[in-house]
Formats: structure tokens, C-alpha cells, sequence
């Protein structure tokens, strides 16, 4: 690449992308994000299921029935925690939508 290239050692001039390229920009590094965040949260469960559920060695490539009931169950849990906690924060969402809008 030569010095007068928009991309110099990783480096971005911002100010010559199209507002379609900024949008798309902004837009993938959302997705990004999202993605950094839901493979974080699925690192947290599986650590935390890990250390709760298999306790001893394993022995095969096969978990044993008791850890893999306590691992299936861990997940489970954790799962309808989440959807729960989903569905709460999406009616205060629409709830505080229509109270805004009944205020004008």
C-alpha cells in the first residue's frame, strides 16, 4: 500500500467512507459486539456448569450419567432464567413505551 492509501498500518480515515460505508461500519461493529458478548456469556455458563456439575476425572469421552443430568439441568436453568428475565425487561420496555407516547 502506498502512504496516500485510506488504510495505513490498520489505521481508518473515517472521514472518507460514504454515509452508506459509515453505516455498515457502525453496523458490523455492533454485530461484533454482540457476538463478543454472547461468546463471553456462553464461557461464564459453561465455566460455572463445569465446576458445579463434573467432579471427578473423566475417564472416556463421555460424561457420566450424573454429571451430564447436572450440566443438562445447569443449562436449562440458566436458560429460562434468561428468557424470563427477556420477557420482564421486554413488557417495561413496551410498558415505558406507551407511557411515553401518553404523555404527549
Amino acid at each position: 500500500m502506498d502512504s496516500n492509501s485510506s488504510m495505513d498500518g490498520g489505521n481508518i480515515d473515517l472521514s472518507k467512507l460514504s454515509d452508506t460505508d459509515k453505516k455498515e461500519l457502525q453496523q458490523f461493529i455492533v454485530n461484533e459486539s454482540q457476538k463478543a458478548r454472547i461468546q463471553g456469556t456462553i464461557h461464564a455458563l459453561t465455566d460455572t456448569c463445569w465446576k458445579k456439575c463434573i467432579t471427578g476425572a473423566i475417564r472416556s469421552n463421555k460424561l457420566d450419567k450424573s454429571e451430564e443430568t447436572c450440566a443438562q439441568n445447569c443449562v436449562d436453568r440458566w436458560v429460562d432464567g434468561t428468557y424470563t428475565i427477556v420477557q420482564h425487561l421486554d413488557k417495561l420496555r413496551t410498558k415505558g413505551a406507551a407511557g411515553s407516547r401518553e404523555m404527549f
